[in-house]
């Protein structure tokens, strides 16, 4: 009795867990925007690079992640315009790769445009 209940409970925990691949890995990573696994799968099998294997993975996740963005657009409302926690960690990754090459970001002056024939006062004789 107990196998009977537990087989298709455990088929369909291990299929939703399956379905929406692309939705949930373009949510946990840095894509967003609405739509966001949908757009993986479709730039995915636009590109030259996916093999045919994948292809039919990809049209089998279409819907699943088309569902779960449907599903997770309040979430994405809500996220959109907000500076996250990668945004921040890339601003000072780039911050600090500026200062390890010795140009200090905060503290750059403003470059003098000259016109193309004319050469600016430091280079002068």
């Amino acid at each position: 009795m107990k196998k009977c209940v537990l087989t298709p409970l455990m088929t369909g925990c291990v299929f939703l867990a399956t379905s929406g691949c692309s939705s949930v890995m373009s949510h946990t990573g840095g894509d967003t925007g609405y739509y966001s696994g949908t757009r993986s799968d479709v730039n995915m099998m636009k590109s030259d690079d996916t093999s045919w294997a994948m292809t039919p993975l990809l049209l089998v996740d279409l819907p699943f992640s088309a569902l779960l963005d449907t599903f997770l657009l309040p979430y994405d409302y809500y996220r959109s315009g907000k500076v996250t926690t990668r945004d921040r960690v890339k601003a000072s990754e780039e911050h600090n790769i500026a200062l390890s090459n010795g140009v200090d970001i905060d503290h750059v002056p403003p470059m003098n445009t000259t016109p193309r024939g004319e050469k600016s006062s430091t280079h002068k004789k």
